[in-house]
């Protein structure tokens, strides 16, 4: 099991799913290889990449493990099982691409990652447990654990099929912790019954807490304190009982100036800022945004390769806009690809969607868009 000592000494976590992007949309590694910079020398020391994450292993093997001494950092990554998966064999030799890809020579953290209703019964049945298992016993990983998207009794379920696990990995925030889709709270406090520690993915959910809705916004900026809308965030989850590490999913250097500039000294936030965190929830109860953090699961099996994530944004973006850029935003972001109105309710991104979205009866609310 994982002892207190190897818990990293502050608990900001670097999260490689989000790095910046060159205008060919290809990772910016001289940007990434500043921003790993400062992460260090700031006492970071906790990476978090994915099989799944496009050019993000390969990106943080140039701008970490060929710059760095192996032992100054520790790196985890993921295995995915879809619920269209039929391949054993394959899903084992993601590990094998993502050492190679990274050129790590062992991750401190390995994760079966993304466990849902819909898929998390592939994974014994592909003996991916014992796969990492015996990972571990070759000494290729040090740690192996989960990411869990789903309901708290699944949760205890797994918990108590696989004691072993060593760390479960969830989507906890202020937004989150009483949403019953999420169950950030709940499972949580599973997780301190079993006494497994907590990797949280997802502390501004997807960036949308970096820049909340106006009359969140509002509630943070009368306290005047010099903390970011990302701050509040983060300081929150940080705070709370039995979390090793908080992954956020930086994509730009000014963003990592940010959270080392309240991260690297924290201090969890006080009793009068919790009160301040229980209006921004209560000030996102009328939010009719739609919740989405842009990862894309719903996108990898779409048969008619709709946008979902940023018809989304358009979407959310459209109150205020004027008609006319509202349109333009659309058909850039639909061009060559799908639009709402080609869904045909499939329902294979409902299946993969962490945020448990109704997608199909949005995408059809989203139709509007295209006039």
């Amino acid at each position: 099991m994982i002892d207190r000592s190897e818990y990293p000494e502050m608990k900001l976590g670097f999260g490689l799913m989000r790095l910046p992007k060159l205008a060919d949309e290809t990772i910016d590694v001289e940007q990434t290889s500043r921003m790993v910079d400062a992460f260090l020398k700031a006492g970071g020391t906790y990476f978090d990449t994915a099989f799944a994450y496009p050019g993000s292993e390969e990106a943080i093997r140039k701008a970490l493990v060929e710059r760095y001494p192996r032992e100054s950092y520790t790196l985890a990554t993921k295995l995915i099982a879809q619920p269209g998966d039929t391949d054993e064999e394959k899903l084992k030799a993601e590990f094998t691409t993502s050492l190679e890809r990274t050129g790590a020579g062992y991750f401190d953290f390995y994760l079966l990652h993304a466990f849902q209703r819909a898929n998390y019964k592939k994974y014994d049945e592909y003996h991916l447990w014992d796969f990492v298992r015996e990972l571990k016993e070759k000494g290729l990983i040090k740690h192996y654990g989960f990411s869990f998207h789903a309901d708290p009794e699944l949760l205890e379920e797994l918990l108590e099929a696989h004691p072993d696990a060593e760390f479960v990995q969830l989507q906890i925030n202020y937004a989150d912790m009483e949403n019953p889709g999420v169950n950030s709270r709940k499972n949580l406090e599973i997780c301190r019954k079993y006494n497994k520690p907590v990797i949280v993915m997802e502390p501004v959910k997807g960036g949308i807490l970096a820049d909340p809705i106006d009359e969140v916004k509002a509630v943070f900026d009368k306290e005047n304190n010099g903390l970011s809308y990302a701050g509040w965030a983060l300081k929150y989850v940080c705070g709370l009982e039995g979390i090793m590490v908080a992954l956020s999913g930086m994509s730009s250097f000014a963003q990592m100036e940010d959270n080392l500039s309240f991260m690297k000294d924290f201090t969890p936030l006080n009793a009068h800022e919790l009160d301040v965190i229980k209006e921004a929830q209560e000030a996102l109860n009328g939010d009719q945004s739609i919740a989405c953090t842009a990862c894309h699961y719903c996108t990898k099996g779409c048969p008619m390769n709709i946008p979902i994530p940023e018809i989304f944004t358009v979407e959310n973006r459209k109150k205020g806009s004027p008609e006319f850029r509202t349109k333009r935003e659309y058909t850039i972001v639909t061009t060559g690809r799908g639009k709402a109105s080609d869904c045909i309710g499939c329902g294979q991104c409902e299946a993969a969607c962490p945020q448990h979205l109704p997608i199909i009866s949005l995408l059809e609310q989203c139709r509007a868009l295209e006039g």
